[in-house]
């Protein structure tokens, strides 16, 4: 019975399907890690249906709740199996900046119908500095403008970014144990954030990055120039001092940067926006209905930036157009 569902997972399957119906729209399946990514792809693939095509998206395993990324491309997809007719969609992780490194990273730059982020996951697209704005407004209906989120963003990742160069330059060795990404994670996670000196943890996030940074200098002089070298490299895949946050583990820069900074700026917003209702209230009783209307009409900071999707003009976003683009050109 496995051997048989597990049949129901090829490429081959979906072709034999699609041409028994030759006057319906053609199935693309599109395999994703996890529900959580589901939105995310759904949402960008639907951009390329038309009356000849439409995608489907789901999770990888037709006989179990198995998921993840390894079990997209090593259990239930053979990735010889994927086709015109069968896709895998999955998140970077390191593997992009690996550039081959690694089996899977080979896979996953060199297969035509694997289809990757580019940045490091999906929360790195719901961090876009850009649209931070939106999600404050979102959550707290207040439209003031508290932090300067890109300029924020953008010396976040320039004192980050060194020791990041660092930490990819170990992984791209095969070397997870010298300086692995907890490692780093903890080096370069935000402090309390004090809004009357937003950029006071940057500072102190520099100072950690500065001392870890002459700590690797001086065990591994050797390195030096190597790790300067890949720098140079990476400039080529979009990864700069400006924008190494998207290239660093999302959930990190979710929990540990982004969402530590919108959480007392949102904060700050519902309690303005609360004080002028009470300012502005003729009597008691509109004073209540007011708060509670502004309560119920507020939304968590979390689900809201988990919500995002107003990052369609950053430019990773656009190299998974131009791939899915492709593939279809190709597969007519």
């Amino acid at each position: 019975m496995g051997r048989t569902l597990r049949h129901n997972l090829t490429s081959a399957y979906f072709d034999a399907a699609n041409r028994l119906s030759p006057h319906r729209r053609r199935r693309i399946v599109a395999y994703v890690e996890s529900y959580d990514d589901v939105a995310f792809w759904r949402t960008l693939l639907s951009c390329f249906e038309d009356g000849t095509r439409y995608f489907q998206v789901m999770l990888p395993s037709a006989t179990s709740l198995a998921k993840g990324k390894k079990m997209v491309l090593m259990n239930a997809l053979d990735t010889k199996e994927l086709g015109r007719s069968l896709i895998a969609c999955v998140d970077s992780d390191y593997d992009f900046l690996l550039q081959g490194a690694t089996g899977v990273s080979r896979k996953i730059n060199r297969n035509p119908y694997i289809f990757q982020t580019y940045a490091y996951a999906i929360e790195n697209f719901q961090c876009y500095a850009e649209s931070l704005h939106g999600v404050c407004v979102q959550a707290t209906l207040n439209d003031r403008h508290v932090v300067d989120f890109p300029a924020f963003m953008r010396r976040y990742s320039q004192t980050a970014y060194p020791l990041f160069l660092w930490n990819v330059w170990f992984y791209r060795n095969h070397d997870t144990d010298t300086f692995p990404m907890h490692d780093f994670n903890a080096c370069v996670r935000l402090q309390e954030v004090d809004l009357k000196h937003p950029y006071a943890c940057l500072d102190k996030l520099k100072a950690v990055v500065k001392a870890k940074l002459a700590e690797l200098c001086t065990r591994f002089p050797q390195h030096v120039e190597q790790v300067d070298a890949l720098g140079r490299e990476l400039e080529q895949l979009g990864l700069t001092p400006d924008t190494a946050y998207l290239y660093m583990q999302g959930h990190h820069i979710m929990d540990n940067v982004v969402l530590r900074l919108l959480i007392p700026i949102c904060t700050l917003l519902r309690r303005e926006r609360e004080q002028e209702i009470k300012r502005l209230a003729g009597h008691d009783e509109q004073r209540r209905n007011e708060l509670a209307g502004y309560e119920n009409s507020q939304a968590s900071v979390q689900v809201m930036l988990k919500k995002n999707g107003d990052y369609k003009d950053l430019y990773l976003y656009q190299w998974i157009r131009d791939d899915i683009a492709r593939f279809l050109d190709n597969n007519r």
